[in-house]
């Protein structure tokens, strides 16, 4: 198993979303090498699978977080995607526009009690992984949307309307996927810990044909890095 070496003296605190996949694996090795003692937060949101959430806790073991938190919320109350409605099939072919995995306001409020648990512990930098060159055309994974989030943390809680500054990290949401690999190797990530796939079975193997395996192997192509997912 690949680890992340220990930086020395974290200089401050980070809360970090860690889902279990590439993109959030690789967002928490940032945040480490660039000497944050991080917090990672993922979410039982009523997602079809439960191997994101046994990846997410492999992922914060492998590169050392202080803390890993799992924060339940019934998404079944709202529906609308294929990932929270088991009567909705997951697409395994390209779609035109937002496809039906997306999750109705998802990243909003993932960051809404990331951005309370980190204003309780007194950090003031929070990580997400999103992206906005290879992904799948979510409305919450833009560039637009990580700077209005950013304003509204420092309009709507006490630590900001005190002076202290919120800011919203998205490290990979210009680049592509090939690029995320690549950088997350440098840091030394096991790819093989986590899991992508919006469909896989109980023991986190990857379907192979939805959009976010194809765009993961994609990536790994493009990369030249051999890809270490299991699938199906």
């Amino acid at each position: 198993m690949s680890r992340v070496t220990q930086l020395p003296g974290p200089s401050r605190s980070a809360v970090v979303l860690v889902s279990g996949g590439l993109d959030s694996a690789t967002v928490l090795a940032i945040a480490r090498q660039q000497r944050y003692a991080c917090h990672a937060v993922s979410f039982d949101y009523g997602q079809r699978h439960r191997a994101e959430l046994a990846a997410a806790h492999r992922v914060a073991e492998s590169l050392g977080v202080s803390e890993h938190r799992v924060m339940g919320i019934d998404w079944g109350h709202i529906g609308g995607s294929a990932l929270t409605d088991p009567t909705i099939g997951v697409p395994e072919t390209a779609t035109r526009g937002i496809p039906v995995t997306y999750v109705p306001a998802r990243n909003t409020v993932f960051l809404a009690l990331a951005l309370g648990w980190a204003e309780v512990i007194g950090a003031r930098d929070l990580f997400i992984g999103v992206n906005a060159v290879d992904y799948s055309g979510y409305p919450d994974c833009r560039p637009e949307f990580i700077e209005a989030f950013e304003r509204l943390a420092n309009v709507a809680t006490k630590a900001g309307v005190a002076g202290e500054r919120f800011r919203i990290h998205a490290p990979l949401i210009h680049m592509t996927k090939a690029q995320i690999i690549q950088r997350g190797v440098e840091l030394g990530v096991d790819y093989s810990l986590t899991v992508s796939c919006y469909q896989p079975d109980a023991e986190g193997r990857a379907c192979g044909r939805c959009d976010s395996c194809r765009i993961r192997r994609a990536g790994f192509v493009a990369a030249r890095v051999p890809d270490p997912t299991r699938y199906l």
